[in-house]
């Protein structure tokens, strides 16, 4: 009896499986919690929030704002690399950004075939757009911190597995393309709907599409004064900024809202409590009657004294140095910001030794960095401190120079620290040493650049060749400061 069960299962089997299409079996072998296609906007939705939170708030911005001093390590792995030891030269230390970096990259790439000719959004021309911006954004990041990096064979997973490292200057090139390619392709017309709700960035509607053109052209102002040492070119930084923002409602900044979503600065304090407000940036703006000094810091305990921690050389302990004031937990990233145009314009007004447009940028950048939401002081205030403390100090052409630097690395403090470092690295390149940082150790080992990930360092032979034991990050400055890779 048993044996004629088995019998009739065995022929039901046959004849379902005969009956079966190989659509349906194709149906079956699909993991439906991971589709195999997903529209561009919600690869963008991600891309955006990983850009701001995992890349532009994440590790990189912690240890540059260690290394630039606008907060001083003092606890754990951010005392380590205040202090200079195995943090700054570590394979580990930047890892986590390094896979968020190609990983957003790897989608993006995405995005532009599905939108390109031939792909199954031909035809969305502002999704495109985005997509090459954001990409121009996240590999500019990646090269700026890292140097020579895998690109052109990098996103071919499964194909290449050791892809090879390509230069920095052959990397600025496609930067630049995509940036190019992308103000083409937000300026044609599309039968796609726009973004709306999934533009994490800007409002998603038509006038959106002037903001992402905006920093699109502000990003090749960036990128243009980051070549400052190889290729200068003054007049192309103020055209492209010009056709940037115009006020801080335009500028391309990631919001939170404090509950789902927290600011990356105020949740790393939260989660683990390495820093201690910085004598340098302090003093700095002590220096100047700068009203910023008492918005910037506050005790460690609510009424308690206000201590600053030594640069290069604190005490390692928590609850110890006063903190930073502006890291509210709704706090912005700021991909590219209205004060960050204003002063590349200052700098490039300057170099050109055109001090009355110099001066005008200036103020305006000043303004603009003074009335930050998380800064909240007024324009009436920034005007005063222009007036009063800033201006009779622009003597020439060197003294104006020095200050807009000084007044972009005060502004920077503390969401746009990384920027902060790509400054003083380039402006060290070119002789222009006008931050003065105060760690001691700096003589000998500042960070001229971010080591690779150990994603790579322990898969691939072309990236483990060229990090060899990561001490090369205190000796070898990047190509576009000098450096040959």
């Amino acid at each position: 009896m048993k044996k004629y069960i088995h019998s009739i299962a065995i022929v039901l089997i046959a004849i379902t499986l005969s009956s079966c299409s190989e659509d349906l079996l194709d149906d079956i072998n699909k993991n439906v919690n991971d589709p195999a296609n997903v529209a561009s906007n919600l690869i963008l939705s991600d891309v955006m929030t990983s850009s701001a939170f995992s890349v532009t708030g994440s590790d990189l911005a912690f240890y540059s704002s260690c290394y630039v001093e606008h907060n001083v390590g003092s606890f754990n792995q951010m005392y380590n690399a205040e202090i200079r030891t195995n943090e700054p030269t570590s394979s580990t230390t930047y890892n986590n950004s390094w896979i968020s970096m190609y990983q957003n990259l790897l989608n993006l790439n995405d995005v532009i075939g599905k939108c390109s000719e031939g792909g199954g959004e031909e035809g969305n021309f502002y999704n495109l757009g985005i997509a090459q911006i954001l990409s121009a954004y996240n590999l500019a990041i990646l090269t700026d911190l890292m140097g020579d990096v895998p690109w052109t064979e990098a996103l071919q997973p499964g194909v290449i597995f050791t892809p090879n490292v390509d230069s920095q200057e052959a990397i600025y090139t496609a930067i630049f393309k995509f940036l190019d390619d992308a103000i083409i392709n937000l300026g044609k017309e599309s039968t796609f709907p726009f973004l709306g709700g999934q533009d994490f960035i800007y409002d998603g509607d038509e006038d959106s599409i002037d903001n992402w053109m905006k920093f699109a052209y502000g990003l090749k102002a960036r990128y243009t004064m980051r070549l400052s040492l190889r290729s200068p070119n003054y007049d192309d930084v103020i055209s492209f900024a010009d056709n940037s923002f115009s006020s801080a409602a335009e500028q391309s900044q990631y919001d939170y809202n404090g509950t789902s979503s927290k600011s990356p600065f105020q949740q790393f304090f939260l989660d683990r409590d390495y820093f201690g407000a910085s004598t340098s940036l302090h003093n700095k703006l002590v220096v100047r009657n700068d009203p910023r000094d008492a918005v910037f810091f506050k005790p460690y305990d609510e009424g308690g004294t206000l201590e600053f921690a030594p640069n290069g050389t604190p005490s390692q302990e928590q609850g110890k140095y006063g903190i930073s004031a502006i890291s509210s937990i709704t706090a912005p990233t700021y991909l590219l910001s209205y004060h960050e145009i204003e002063f590349l314009k200052a700098e490039a007004y300057a170099r050109k030794n055109d001090m009355p447009n110099a001066k005008i940028a200036l103020k305006a950048a000043i303004t603009a960095a003074f009335m930050k939401s998380n800064i909240d002081l007024t324009a009436a205030e920034a005007d005063s401190y222009y007036t009063d403390e800033i201006d009779p100090t622009l003597l020439d052409q060197a003294s104006t120079l020095k200050e807009i630097m000084i007044q972009k690395y005060i502004a920077f403090f503390e969401e746009e620290s990384v920027e902060a470092y790509n400054d003083i690295r380039r402006l060290r390149a070119m002789g222009d040493d006008f931050i003065q940082l105060d760690n001691p150790l700096n003589s000998s080992r500042f960070p001229l650049r971010f080591a690779y990930g150990s994603e790579d360092v322990t898969t691939n032979v072309n990236v483990r060749e060229v990090y060899g034991d990561g001490s090369y990050v205190y000796s070898e400055n990047v190509w576009w400061a000098g450096g040959s890779r």
